[in-house]
C-alpha cells in the first residue's frame, strides 16, 4: 500500500492543478492503473467539473456576495484535497467526495 502511494503521488498531486492537470493526471495513469492516483483524479475531475458548472451559472451574477463565497467553498475543497493528496491520504473532500467516487468510478 505504501509502495502504491509514492508510486501514485505525483499523479494525485497534478490532478489537482486546475482542470487541465486532472486530464493530464489521466493519462499519466492511463497505462499503469494506480488506485491512490484515480482515487485523487476522481476527485480532482469532480471538483473542476462543479467548479465549472456552478462558476458559469453564478457569473451572470456581478454581486460578491454570491460571487465570493463559491470562490471561498472552491478554494477549500481543492486545498483539502491537494493537501490529503500530499500526505498520502484516500480521505473524500467534504460534502462531494463520495458522490465523486461513485459517479466517475471508470477512471
Amino acid at each position: 500500500m505504501n509502495n502504491t502511494i509514492e508510486e501514485g503521488k505525483s499523479t494525485a498531486i497534478t490532478a489537482y492543478i486546475l482542470v487541465v492537470g486532472a486530464l493530464i493526471a489521466m493519462s499519466m495513469n492511463a497505462e499503469h492503473k494506480n488506485a491512490y492516483a484515480s482515487f485523487h483524479i476522481r476527485q480532482a475531475m469532480g471538483l473542476s467539473i462543479l467548479f465549472v458548472a456552478i462558476g458559469y451559472s453564478i457569473s451572470g451574477f456581478g454581486d460578491p456576495m454570491i460571487t465570493y463565497p463559491f470562490w471561498i467553498f472552491m478554494a477549500v475543497l481543492w486545498s483539502y484535497g491537494i493537501i490529503t493528496a500530499i500526505k498520502g491520504e484516500t480521505t473524500p473532500v467534504p460534502l462531494l467526495g463520495n458522490f465523486f467516487q461513485k459517479f466517475f468510478k471508470k477512471l
